[in-house]
């Protein structure tokens, strides 16, 4: 719908099924003047008014012999700043100066098919643009806490990861279909993680460091020496189908990974060699890892089902699904420490405690009212975190399977991750923020602004000095939590 000013002229135009005009007489005018044909007379429209008129009618103008279909694009470029003949108003309702330019639109009363009255809901909101313009002023005021943020990616980010044993080194990966790894503090210092055609949304240190894997949605996974900065091989899935996560052997050098094409592909990223593929799941395999200890995989997918697997003949153990279980997909889950049991999350709302040994469902954390995004556990004491879009992160005893705390945010939960060994556990959020909270009492021990967008994932440092954060924005962010040992 077009829109065109003259002077306090307001007015919406719009071609109706080739036939019609569609004008709007704006509140702001006490009423407007449409002159008839050869000014036999003037027709008034009040204000609020949708006037329907027969766009096909000719059209008597002041200037030329030619007679244009009424509004055409000439006129109505013309009607923008009208001139009216001696003695008569224009379409703005006003006797425009001498000299004005172009030309006048007349109509015939008997054109105009309909008048509609419009009642305040339906009129047009003038004030949008003031509020976008608000909207953005806000966010050109967003406080920034960072001690530093790097800015290489052109696209949204969506995954991060800290290495093991050096403390300033990131990895990132996102929707511009690059990773980067780079220094915290060194703007100079960073390597672009090329060779993908999509998307790379899981990127990963191995436990030593000397690797860094990058998985894409074009299905393929590069692996790059951390010290050479050199591409050490590239690790491919199906054809077309892509990786939704990655993750490293707790001691080794092998990677599993969750694909679209419903299994878990497993390799030795050292020899580049592929080693197996769990087959089983009916649908996108969204979650997975390796137990603590290294003995088994477990995977959790849109299916609704979790899976326990044996890494060395590729044979699944334990299947679980069905009442009792979640009913929707399974978005995270978490293994605890002693490799003992999986706390997993799903679509449903649901957060459930499997027992690895049996393959049965030991407990139920009931408390959630929307998805489930994120599942860590504490490394210190007995306790998980679940973050979910109904805006919460709930600290729970895993022994008692009891709340401990609530932690309320403005937005959903998106992310989460624990700060070492300590009792704070930091939250991601949609509203661009990263919060610190004391997991003894449920306080918010600290908020960190200075992301525009959704944060995506958290990686703490490890030295427990920083957090990075990383966001559709399309940056990453570093924040102080030395303060949080």
């Amino acid at each position: 719908m077009q829109l065109l000013m003259s002077g306090m002229l307001f007015m919406h135009m719009n071609r109706f099924m080739s036939s019609y005009v569609l004008v709007y007489v704006s509140e702001m005018l006490n009423s407007m003047h449409l002159f008839t044909r050869m000014f036999a007379s003037v027709y008034t429209a009040q204000p609020n008014t949708l006037l329907i008129l027969n766009a096909s009618a000719p059209q008597r103008s002041t200037v030329g012999s030619e007679d244009p279909p009424l509004f055409s694009p000439a006129t109505l470029a013309a009607a923008k700043t009208p001139a009216a003949p001696p003695a008569a108003m224009s379409i703005s309702g006003e006797v425009p100066d001498e000299g004005s330019d172009g030309e006048e639109v007349f109509i015939d009363e008997q054109d105009i098919i309909q008048e509609i009255h419009l009642d305040e809901e339906d009129l047009p909101d003038h004030d949008d643009d003031d509020d976008d313009d608000e909207e953005d002023q806000e966010m050109d005021e967003v406080e920034d806490h960072s001690a530093y943020a790097f800015h290489g990616h052109t696209d949204e980010v969506f995954a991060a990861a800290c290495s093991p044993i050096d403390a300033s080194l990131v990895v990132s990966g996102g929707k511009d279909d690059r990773g980067f790894l780079w220094r915290i503090g060194s703007a100079q210092e960073f390597q672009e993680l090329t060779g993908h055609g999509d998307t790379v949304c899981t990127v990963a240190f191995s436990s030593d460091g000397k690797l860094v894997a990058c998985g894409s949605m074009d299905g393929q996974i590069n692996v790059w020496n951390t010290a050479t900065r050199t591409l050490q091989g590239t690790l491919e899935g199906s054809s077309g189908s892509g990786f939704e996560w990655l993750r490293w052997h707790p001691r080794g050098n092998l990677i599993i990974a969750g694909s679209e094409d419903c299994n878990v592909w497993m390799w030795n990223a050292e020899h580049n060699a592929f080693l197996n593929t769990f087959a089983g799941h009916s649908s996108t395999v969204t979650c997975g890892d390796f137990t603590p200890d290294g003995k088994l995989i477990c995977s959790g997918s849109d299916d609704a089902t979790l899976r326990i697997w044996d890494p060395r003949s590729a044979q699944c153990r334990h299947v679980v699904r069905g009442h009792g279980y979640h009913t929707q997909g399974l978005t995270c889950l978490a293994i605890t420490p002693d490799s003992q049991s999986i706390v997993s999350g799903s679509e449903d709302n649901s957060v459930h405690i499997v027992s690895i040994n049996s393959g049965q469902v030991v407990g139920s954390l009931v408390g959630h009212t929307n998805s489930i995004e994120c599942i860590g556990i504490s490394s210190r004491y007995n306790w998980v975190a679940t973050g979910s879009i109904d805006r919460t992160l709930i600290i729970w005893d895993l022994a008692r399977q009891a709340i401990r705390s609530t932690c309320e945010h403005d937005e959903g939960v998106t992310c989460l991750a624990w700060l070492g060994s300590s009792r704070y556990v930091a939250s991601g959020c949609i509203d661009g923020m990263v919060r610190i909270w004391d997991s003894l009492s449920g306080d918010l021990a600290r908020t960190f602004s200075g992301h525009r967008d959704v944060v995506q994932s958290l990686a703490v440092s490890a030295d427990g000095n920083s957090i990075v954060s990383v966001s559709t924005d399309k940056s990453a962010r570093v924040f102080d939590i030395s303060m949080f040992k």
